[in-house]
């Protein structure tokens, strides 16, 4: 039994159960314990590879997107260039050297990484060392202005909370003791109020089916979508999960590569649920922003130029042409992060149409 476990079962004796969200939350974020506060997580000596990681095309292609939206929201100077969640600021390496095919968006930009891990910290500081780069922890951390934002993999890690539907009504599922392990459970009595925080589509959930909503993903899509209907700009931001609001237990659990109890060893595996696009992206309507997709990553990377760009990569280093070939497509392969993983959009009501979407695909 590890620290944060013993921290957590002594909680649950004193207090009662836990939360899924509470449990998550201190499994990823204890200051001391926490999974994200403890090691890198990424890469092959890691639990999980992102797509930045994968190939510095992806960050690359990021990068000249972002120098898009600049001239198309007329060139702001200044502009910050924020990532959420950066990793270890391999996209941001990357869209920052890719963004010096564009002199004067290059000489706008303010990056900012918005990381709340001291030891990621470190590591981001070290790849991005002579880039002039600043850091938050949170959106209110940022200088006012206009704003392109980037998140990779960043909603899927924040904490959910799961209800399930039982004969009398919907209950809140825990995480509490069974005897001497950790056990999910669910509270004692219906709660009437659950239904007023579930989408319609999670409504038609029979008995013993989960729903899930992620708090926090909601909060931060509808304050960065009224930051930007401010002061304009644009949130892109990747991840998987369905694009309609539908039942499901989605947690689970990654420790080196493969799939792992959550409830097993807490902050020594990543823990994260699907996204709910429709959620997140009505969070950000609501607060009079416009949205696009989400569209397939696949198709998205497509659309920006990933085909071109791998091939012109390849050419240019021959020893390394399989690899980067490779990388292509298992970004955008629909058997591999294609299709499972989506990219989005959050914009101004009256801002332009950022590359890779069309009219079409957006929704005001």
């Amino acid at each position: 039994m590890n620290a944060l476990e013993t921290r957590i079962r002594q909680i649950i004796v004193a207090s009662g159960p836990l939360t899924v969200g509470q449990y998550m939350a201190m499994c990823l974020g204890d200051p001391e314990h926490g999974y994200y506060m403890k090691r890198p997580p990424f890469g092959a000596e890691g639990d999980f590879t992102t797509a930045p990681e994968v190939s510095q095309i992806f960050g690359e292609l990021i990068g000249l997107w972002a120098a898009d939206y600049w001239q198309r929201m007329g060139a702001p100077d200044p502009v910050i260039l924020a990532e959420f969640g950066p990793g270890r600021g391999t996209l941001m390496q990357d869209a920052l050297r890719a963004a010096r095919a564009l002199p004067a968006f290059r000489q706008a930009l303010q990056p900012w990484l918005i990381e709340t891990s001291p030891r990621l910290r470190t590591i981001q500081q070290r790849n991005l060392d002579g880039e002039k780069v600043r850091w938050g922890e949170s959106l209110a951390d940022l200088p006012s202005g206009p704003m392109i934002a980037i998140a990779n993999e960043f909603f899927d890690a924040l904490p959910v909370r799961q209800f399930i539907r039982q004969a009398d009504g919907w209950h809140e599922r825990l995480v509490g003791l069974q005897g001497e392990r950790l056990s999910f459970m669910t509270s004692p009595r219906p709660d009437e109020n659950i239904p007023d925080l579930l989408a319609e589509g999670q409504l038609s959930a029979g008995e013993g089916e989960i729903a899930e909503i992620c708090p926090d993903g909601q909060r931060i899509a509808a304050e960065i979508a009224a930051r930007l209907q401010r002061q304009d700009g644009a949130l892109l931001f990747f991840d998987y999960g369905p694009a309609r609001s539908a039942p499901g237990d989605s947690l689970q659990a990654l420790r080196r590569h493969r799939f792992h109890d959550p409830l097993a060893d807490p902050g020594e595996a990543d823990i994260t649920a699907h996204v709910d696009f429709q959620r997140l992206l009505e969070s950000a309507r609501l607060k009079g922003a416009r949205t696009a997709g989400p569209l397939a990553q696949g198709e998205f990377l497509n659309r920006l130029g990933l085909q071109q760009r791998t091939r012109a990569l390849a050419g240019q280093n021959p020893a390394r042409a399989r690899e980067i070939m490779s990388g292509a497509k298992r970004l955008s392969a629909p058997a591999e992060m294609g299709t499972l993983f989506k990219a989005a959009a959050v914009f101004r009501r009256d801002g332009p149409v950022p590359a890779g979407f069309t009219e079409a695909e957006c929704q005001p």
